[in-house]
């Protein structure tokens, strides 16, 4: 049985009924066999919230708990979970829902480690249109405030060549940059909607 007949644009009553008009997905399917946690190789670092009591939650519709939650963070996105799923729950997919309905929620939402990852990879991807290690981990250390815990690691991999010094840009990385000019302006658009009155909501008084 779905959560809901059909996706509306009214505001979900459930975080089940938020992921389902997400994702397509529905949480209730789930019956907790536990063979998604079984899979993951990050249960054991999610503090008691493995995928599988990440989806327990959704169906008794702990919102403020998941949202909050840095387990959801910890997903790898390998989808073992979901390969695994006996019911095609989808756990990867709602796990990732999750994190979009944090980010909506709270910008800064993720912890500040992950954040900076994300965004010193997307910035090398943007300005390079490929991974320039090292100054991804200059982007990330700085991002974070972890600036010296693997700092040791350095000079070996500089002498093997695993760091190059000077990043080289792919021939199409102008095409690259226009995708992200577009993701920006899309986004910037879909926060002025967000943020701009309901028709009908405010009326002219004369």
């Amino acid at each position: 049985m779905p959560v809901s007949g059909h996706h509306t644009s009214t505001q979900p009553a459930t975080i089940a009924e938020a992921l389902q008009q997400l994702t397509g997905l529905n949480p209730l399917r789930c019956y907790q066999c536990g063979k998604c946690s079984a899979g993951c190789p990050m249960a054991e670092e999610m503090g008691g919230l493995p995928p599988h009591a990440l989806i327990r939650l959704v169906q008794t519709d702990h919102r403020d708990k998941l949202l909050k939650s840095e387990a959801i963070w910890l997903c790898l996105t390998c989808e073992t979970c979901s390969a695994r799923c006996p019911n095609d729950v989808q756990p990867a997919r709602l796990i990732d829902g999750l994190r979009e309905l944090a980010l909506s929620a709270d910008p800064l939402a993720a912890p500040r480690p992950i954040r900076a990852f994300h965004e010193a990879f997307l910035e090398q991807v943007r300005s390079h249109g490929r991974m320039a290690e090292l100054w991804m981990i200059f982007g990330y250390k700085l991002g974070s405030g972890d600036l010296f815990s693997d700092a040791l690691a350095a000079p070996g991999m500089l002498t093997r060549g695993k760091l190059k010094l000077i990043p080289q840009n792919i021939a199409g990385v102008e095409e690259v940059r226009r995708i992200f000019e577009g993701v920006k302006e899309l986004e910037q658009a879909q926060a002025s909607k967000q943020a701009a009155p309901p028709e009908g909501g405010a009326a002219d008084h004369g």
